[in-house]
């Protein structure tokens, strides 16, 4: 296989591992756990069903390293294009990664709080349950903040593949706007919560740029021709990694 296209296919890889912790501790695990403006039953949930919060905390933490293993592979693949551009783009995943890392500690926090822990004794259980409530609040601000990052790190990704000549460049420019999309979520989740939900829904087709191209990279893997003199020097530095 061609390095380039073997490049592509890792990455692609390894973005649709992304898919499995994510949704997972972002979506299903606070859907079914978390209860909107109520403490003591999102503490009696999360309690009930302690295993599968502490999972969404192992899936949080392991979606960051994938994240930044997705740097690194794509990085490899694009870094001949621009290497600049690249570097940045793996800057900015890894302060992405970072901020969802300590992000973590508030759903730790929390856990500890709805336990009740010896020390915590001084604290009734409403009194617990509310600042309980207070970290899980936390950390869905986080991710909101982890938002900018998540946009971020698409422009100068979508700016490579868009250069690249081996990925189409539809995709490339579709990424480019899937970064403006997240940022824009991110500014209304913390000016203008009331706003976000139906941003988020309206914002769903630009935010698919990322399906797009991790689609794209498992499946097609990458255009290469073996008599394209553009594309020679890009293989030969891959073989040579």
């Amino acid at each position: 296989m061609h390095p380039i296209k073997k490049a592509a296919r890792i990455a692609g890889a390894i973005y649709l591992s992304m898919v499995i912790t994510g949704p997972f501790s972002l979506i299903y695990v606070p859907s079914k756990l978390i209860v909107r403006g109520n403490a003591a039953a999102t503490a009696d949930n999360i309690l009930a069903h302690e295993t599968m919060f502490r999972l969404s905390i192992i899936a949080d933490l392991f979606g960051q390293v994938i994240f930044i293993c997705l740097a690194i592979a794509l990085y490899r693949l694009l870094s001949s294009v621009n290497k600049i551009w690249a570097g940045l783009m793996v800057a900015l995943v890894l302060v992405s990664a970072a901020v969802g890392f300590v992000n973590t500690i508030n759903n730790i926090a929390a856990l500890t709080l709805f336990s009740g822990a010896d020390f915590l004794a001084v604290f009734d259980k409403p009194q617990r349950d509310a600042l309980g409530m207070l970290f899980i609040r936390l950390h869905t601000q986080g991710i909101f903040i982890d938002e900018m990052f998540w946009g971020l790190w698409l422009f100068p990704f979508g700016l490579l593949v868009y250069r690249s000549g081996f990925l189409p460049r539809f995709i490339g420019a579709w990424l480019m706007i899937n970064c403006f999309g997240y940022v824009v979520l991110s500014v209304i989740a913390l000016f203008f919560p009331a706003y976000y939900e139906s941003a988020f829904q309206i914002a769903q087709p630009v935010l698919f740029g990322e399906l797009a191209i991790m689609l794209w990279l498992l499946i097609k893997g990458a255009k290469v021709s073996t008599s394209s003199n553009a594309l020679e020097p890009a293989a030969a530095g891959l073989a040579a990694r």
